[in-house]
């Protein structure tokens, strides 16, 4: 073989791994497609106000159950319904 061609060869081999390794980056890591949200995305803050509708139901202080009244943990076929 010609001492050019073998040079070639040898040269291929870390060109395509670098090539290689750029195009898995860019498809990752697409940054030119990547969504700046700081930059592009308004952010609108409310007042945090209850509404009228909003009222205490009920509260719980202390609890020493480990259980939540009315749970379903026993009855596996009430939890998981087949499909």
């Amino acid at each position: 073989m010609d001492s050019e061609a073998i040079l070639l060869l040898l040269a291929l081999g870390p060109v395509s791994a670098a090539g290689f390794y750029w195009a898995i980056y860019r498809h990752y890591r697409n940054t030119d497609k990547s969504h700046a949200y700081e930059h592009e995305t308004a952010v609108e803050v409310l007042a945090l106000t209850g509404a009228e509708s909003d009222r205490k139901v009920d509260e719980v202080r202390a609890t020493r159950s480990s259980r939540i009244q009315g749970d379903n943990v026993g009855n596996h076929r009430q939890r998981v319904k087949p499909m």
